[in-house]
């Protein structure tokens, strides 16, 4: 035979052979995923299930899905092993980035956050309702306003020629 001819079917049962080897690599790397698993260990099932493991057995797994509910699964259902770091970002919320002095600490009452501005000031509330009053209509003497005109696309003519009369007769004016 020659040479050519053989050629492709070289390179299709070279392709097979890499594809099996790297799906073999990637099985291999799941079941040492798998038996690296211990009591405190956060996982992810492969129906997307965050638990903590419990107890390790030969082909079972028992997981804490809640505080205090366990299920017992198949370890070829657990599909990530987690870093603390991982599982604790997201069950918890906890990000270990965070510094706790970067945290806004908010007052249970708002009393706390207005005796500052009053205290610093010396004014009332009263005389600060009446300096927004005051702001509000110079805003409206000089024609500022929040509210701005829609254009409805009205035609001004045909709004003129339809009369009240005809509207109270049961004509509108819709065309």
């Amino acid at each position: 035979m020659n040479i050519v001819t053989l050629l492709p079917f070289i390179v299709l049962i070279g392709a097979m052979f890499l594809m099996t080897r790297s799906a073999k690599n990637k099985q291999r790397q799941a079941q040492q995923m798998r038996n690296d698993m211990h009591p405190g260990t956060g996982v992810r099932t492969i129906g997307g299930m965050y638990a903590t493991v419990k107890e390790v057995h030969d082909d079972t797994v028992l997981l804490e899905v809640a505080p205090g509910v366990h299920a017992i699964y198949a370890k070829n259902a657990v599909g990530a092993v987690l870093d603390d770091a991982e599982y604790n970002r997201i069950v918890h919320g906890i990000d270990p980035d965070e510094d706790a002095d970067e945290t806004p600490v908010v007052p249970d009452d708002a009393s706390s956050l207005t005796e500052a501005a009053d205290a610093g000031d010396g004014d009332s509330s009263a005389d600060k309702a009446d300096a927004a009053d005051a702001a509000d209509e110079a805003d409206e003497k000089a024609g500022k306003t929040d509210v701005k005109k829609i254009d409805l696309g009205k035609d001004e003519a045909a709004a003129a020629s339809t009369s009240e009369d005809e509207k109270r007769d049961g004509g509108t004016d819709a065309k």
